[in-house]
């Protein structure tokens, strides 16, 4: 059933979110912020997708580019228009929204939105963990030859004369790779509002029940938190039958932003973690322990909670742990080995 979110709910699925998001699916902070902003608008309301007519018009929201970069810069105003401007590119009523994927900010996608133009917001994000590109997150829609995908973004400080606003019409890989530079031109991040289908195929191609998913991690984190910092982890891994892996002191760490992503890798005792945005790989001693899209996911061992790959620095202590990928929602693009296997390309690993 349908549910006016809380800002209780917010707390709880900043946390979820951001340990779904394996690494990725954007800052905590900004999450909070844009959250904080939603019920300054009203209540936004969360709905689950048998309670939506089949025919009804969905869109996905999302934030593109790289976690990590110094000039990223997107405002409440940004957010409101992509969707507001996507809705005049259709000249159709849009009946619903729901987030790419989960994240720190990922997961609070659309909440904005839903209170401020009063869309209900669909608790089925096209991927239940984060992921890099945009076709990871487009539900399969590279597979139809026919589909014309529509994408309005806008991001970038105007005061630096950075801002970036447009749409544009074509491919799903046409088109995100043209959102992909207007995030770099932009400074490092853009706000979308992309890809219309109807709610059948959300129905059939999206990770339901994820915003629901991030909330209840954030809750049992929470009352492991009351006890400790350990007990918070554990908390998390006894939900997600997931295990902490090793903790530590970060030995190495590698991070260039490169094409609009943050690429790299950790090492921590005798562990490895290369991450592309996300987390793709761990290894003990080069033997492989778990590959995208199992969840990777970092805490900081000292407060107990998530950490980023953009936000892990040399020397800090982390705690790693693992969730093998049939324990987590997911949407069908992560079974699709063609849209994964340029994973390969980037982090010159196999995770086939």
């Amino acid at each position: 059933m349908s549910k006016n979110l809380t800002t209780n709910d917010l707390k709880n699925a900043l946390i979820g979110g951001t340990i779904l998001g394996g690494g990725g699916g954007g800052s905590m902070k900004n999450g909070e912020t844009i959250g904080i902003e939603a019920f300054k608008y009203g209540t936004p309301q969360l709905f689950q997708i048998e309670e939506i007519p089949e025919d009804s018009t969905i869109i996905t929201v999302s934030a593109v580019g790289a976690p990590a970069a110094t000039e990223k810069f997107t405002s409440t105003q940004d957010y409101i228009n992509v969707v507001k401007e996507l809705e005049k590119t259709l000249n159709k009523k849009i009946d619903g929204i729901i987030t790419n994927e989960n994240g720190g900010n990922a997961t609070i996608n659309g909440w904005l939105q839903s209170a401020y133009l009063n869309i209900p917001l669909i608790d089925a994000p096209c991927n239940g963990r984060a992921h890099p590109t945009g076709v990871m997150g487009s539900m399969n829609l590279s597979e139809i030859d026919e589909y014309i995908s529509y994408q309005s973004y806008s991001g970038g400080n105007p005061d630096k004369n950075m801002k970036i606003t447009g749409t544009v019409i074509g491919s799903i890989e046409g088109t995100s790779k043209i959102v992909r530079q207007g995030a770099i031109a932009a400074g490092g991040v853009v706000v979308v509002a992309r890809n219309p289908v109807k709610a059948e195929y959300v129905k059939k191609n999206a990770a339901l029940g994820g915003i629901s998913q991030a909330i209840e991690i954030g809750e049992v984190f929470y009352k492991g938190l009351d006890i400790s910092y350990e007990k918070a982890i554990t908390n998390v891994c006894n939900f997600l039958n997931g295990e902490v892996i090793t903790s530590g002191i970060v030995s190495e760490l590698f991070l260039e932003t490169k094409d609009g992503f943050d690429v790299g890798f950790i090492k921590i005792n005798n562990f490895e973690v290369t991450f592309w945005n996300e987390y793709m790989i761990l290894e003990k001693n080069k033997t492989r322990i778990a590959t995208f899209p199992d969840l990777i996911m970092t805490f900081n061992t000292i407060t107990g909670f998530p950490i980023t790959s953009a936000e892990i620095t040399l020397g800090m202590d982390i705690t790693i742990i693992n969730v093998k990928k049939d324990y987590i929602k997911l949407g069908t693009t992560m079974q699709n080995k063609k849209i994964l296997k340029p994973i390969e390309n980037i982090i010159g690993k196999n995770i086939f």
